[in-house]
């Protein structure tokens, strides 16, 4: 856990922006996967840990905006819980740890919180993307889901998303250390792209290194030799040299801040002439974003410039034509990379998206497109310091998409589907790296993946 005092700090802040009413934050519950005494690993929702760090199931907090007081909710433990689970710290003691005020036991909260709303104040909370929490939401505050979907606090989801998305230097430096751990999980993947190994027995080492870390992968890994399917977890493939083979994986630091890195590899080491001209696309795309991030720069725009780098490498191969400007303004470069440029990283690999992906992603000034493509790219808007993102250009060719589009004439201007239909069986390149924007520009979290080619097939030919 950090020092006591950023707890304090945190929810002091978020209290100044909602000055009316309750703050509600929920933490998580243990998940049964196939009967309640088998479990899941245990994950502790992000905005809880965020403002309070306690790291436990089934615990709540209520922050009074009038009174000040603030009070963690949470079981008392058995005797049958000592037993099973060891004796842990209590209630009160973990309130204390944190900062908090007081201690309650949960099964008062429900009482709390009705005295609260029946006597007219309002009870701000966010969303979640867990069925058990939306139950148990209802409960507490006696609704229908559907209700507890529609009453949720636009102004609490906006206050968590300006304090989250600038990063403390105590954050950062978990973010780094998820980024060193991710160096390690990609180039030892790079080792394994050989003949013969199977994609199931990549993502296996990769999540047994998280954990013998003592840590946890921050989502599950794509190891594929269809990189054209940008989430593809299948990993039954038999690797063939020659094979494109797509690895994006990221894992968390100890406080459980992500990491996001992609790269891909050719199995056994030696890029064909047709997938270096691919790759160093995607890498000038990568690079030509990373001079332009810097704080006052819609990530929009940095999103649009790395089409037009894509436009003019496929233009110099032949697969695209006519005028660059317009072809990316019309979208015809999303045949090949129909999703956005990357997005927010931190306690969430796709960080507080479960709050609403335009809350996090966009604002006033910036809105979404609704352009195919376009509208895939999870932040628009204006980049600030200390921001922490992802910059993952990709090129795909993907068959059904390619078909459709040339049965419709669609962009048939920009668009050379005769020469397109050479690389129908390529599948695709995506590369990403995980960046912090700095007061004169960015900087890479930490130890650079290997990204140029050389590196790359001199890693996997000499291991």
């Amino acid at each position: 856990m950090f020092a006591t005092e950023i707890y304090q700090e945190r929810r002091r802040k978020l209290v100044q922006q909602i000055n009316d009413g309750l703050i509600l934050l929920l933490g998580n519950s243990d998940s049964p996967f196939n009967s309640a005494d088998n479990c899941y690993r245990f994950r502790q929702d992000s905005s809880f840990l965020y403002f309070c760090g306690l790291d436990q199931p089934e615990l709540a907090i209520l922050l009074d905006t009038d009174s000040g007081e603030e009070i963690l909710f949470g079981r008392q433990q058995s005797l049958n819980d000592v037993i099973w689970s060891g004796l842990q710290p209590s209630l009160q003691s973990q309130a204390e740890r944190v900062g908090l005020s007081a201690a309650n036991t949960i099964d008062n909260l429900e009482d709390v919180l009705t005295s609260a709303t029946t006597a007219g104040r309002t009870v701000h909370y966010l969303p979640s993307c867990r069925a058990d929490n939306k139950n148990t939401l209802g409960r507490l505050l006696r609704k229908n889901i559907a209700a507890v979907d529609k009453d949720v606090s636009p102004a609490l989801i906006k206050a968590v998303v300006t304090l989250r998305s600038i990063k403390g230097k105590e954050e950062i430096a978990e973010l780094d250390t998820a980024a060193d751990l991710g160096y390690q999980l990609h180039t030892t993947a790079m080792v394994m792209a050989k003949e013969g190994i199977y994609e199931w027995e990549i993502a296996g080492e990769l999540e047994a290194m998280a954990i013998r870390a003592g840590r946890m992968l921050s989502f599950p890994p794509i190891v594929t030799t269809h990189g054209e399917t940008l989430h593809n977890h299948q990993r039954g493939n038999q690797l063939r040299n020659g094979d494109l083979l797509l690895v994006d994986c990221g894992v968390e630091s100890p406080l459980h801040y992500a990491s996001d890195h992609t790269r891909t590899t050719s199995v056994g080491g030696k890029f064909s002439s047709q997938q270096r001209d691919i790759y160093q696309i995607v890498l000038a795309c990568m690079m030509r974003s990373r001079e332009l991030i810097r704080p006052g720069i819609p990530y929009r725009d940095v999103h649009l410039e790395a089409c037009r780098t894509l436009v003019k490498g496929l233009y110099a191969l032949g697969l695209m034509q006519g005028e660059i400007d317009q072809a990316v303004a019309d979208g015809a470069h999303a045949l090949f990379m129909p999703h956005g440029l990357g997005h927010q990283l931190g306690l969430d690999v796709h960080d507080m998206e479960d709050l609403g992906e335009d809350y996090v992603g966009y604002d006033d000034q910036t809105q979404r497109s609704t352009q195919f493509g376009l509208s895939g790219l999870r932040l628009g808007r204006e980049l600030q310091e200390n921001f922490v993102l992802t910059v993952e250009p990709g090129i795909y060719f993907i068959p059904k998409l390619i078909q459709q589009w040339e049965e419709e004439s669609r962009h048939a201007e920009f668009i050379n589907y005769t020469r397109v239909a050479e690389y129908l069986d390529f599948g695709g390149i995506r590369l990403e790296d995980d960046l912090l924007v700095t007061k004169g520009g960015n900087r890479l979290l930490g130890r650079p993946i290997p990204l140029q080619i050389d590196e790359i097939e001199k890693r996997v030919v000499t291991s």
